[in-house]
């Protein structure tokens, strides 16, 4: 676990606490902690743009725990980059609940809190949303973005450290493929784990999703390469857990489980 004190980290929550931005379940300007203080344990992921894969996964993650995280009482918030109609539709696929979404345009909250930015090649003649673009593009490449290429490469290898991910009697529906039933990963490579191409299948399906509506996830593409972070406070706003996004697909310190750092702790 990746516990802080420094000064920085111990100013996490002071950022937070103060920030106010619109909470995409109602429209409404709130603060970002609204509600979280009686919290024995609050969980404040700061996404990148919502139509990031890496935010995708993330939720399905949490979606998948809920109960656990229910059980542990853990308070979530989110921010991500977009509008309300981005963090609208987020929620509506992902089934991330609006009321713990908060959007943030012009990722000012990622520069208060010195997350990384990611590639920034100021490249000649080039429009703003064209850079971003070029960036983003040698970031999937791993340029400046370590540890994406292996992470891209596990999705379809496979991972037994990983859960299974879809059920043998589950259907993948919704992309460019032939709907695909949670048994033929069975087939492939067995059960009770992560089967290979099973993750690169949900990882399509995201990617479906979000280039089928493109400009309702990312209404503004200058902010491509930003990157994200994790931040996990106790009952009296101490900062006990955080991860700061390094690149591309590295949304989680323990990729296998991503929410390890929480549920095991």
């Amino acid at each position: 676990m990746n516990t802080q004190t420094s000064s920085n980290s111990q100013n996490v929550y002071s950022t937070l606490s103060t920030a106010n931005r619109l909470r995409v379940s109602d429209g409404s300007i709130k603060p970002v902690l609204d509600g979280c203080s009686n919290s024995s344990q609050l969980l404040v992921l700061i996404w990148s743009q919502l139509g990031d894969f890496d935010n995708l996964e993330y939720a399905w993650w949490l979606n998948r725990e809920r109960a656990k995280l229910e059980a542990k009482q853990v308070t979530i918030r989110a921010v991500g980059i977009g509008d309300r109609n981005s963090g609208i539709k987020f929620c509506d696929y992902t089934g991330f609940p609006p009321e713990w979404l908060f959007v943030d345009p012009e990722a000012q909250i990622h520069k208060d809190l010195q997350l990384y930015q990611g590639l920034n090649i100021n490249f000649p003649l080039l429009s703003t949303s064209q850079k971003a673009w070029l960036n983003l593009m040698l970031m999937c490449a791993g340029i400046a973005s370590p540890g994406t290429l292996a992470e891209v490469f596990r999705g379809y290898k496979g991972d037994k450290k990983a859960p299974q991910l879809i059920g043998d009697e589950e259907i993948v529906r919704d992309t460019p493929l032939p709907n695909i039933k949670g048994s033929f990963f069975k087939a492939a490579g067995g059960k009770g784990f992560q089967r290979p191409f099973e993750l690169a299948t949900l990882r399509l399906r995201n990617m479906t999703e979000v280039l089928s509506n493109w400009n309702t996830y990312v209404p503004n593409s200058s902010y491509l390469t930003q990157r994200g972070a994790t931040f996990l406070f106790d009952s009296q706003g101490n900062l006990i857990y955080e991860h700061r996004d390094k690149g591309i697909l590295g949304f989680a310190e323990d990729k296998s489980n991503p929410l390890s750092f929480l549920l095991n702790a």
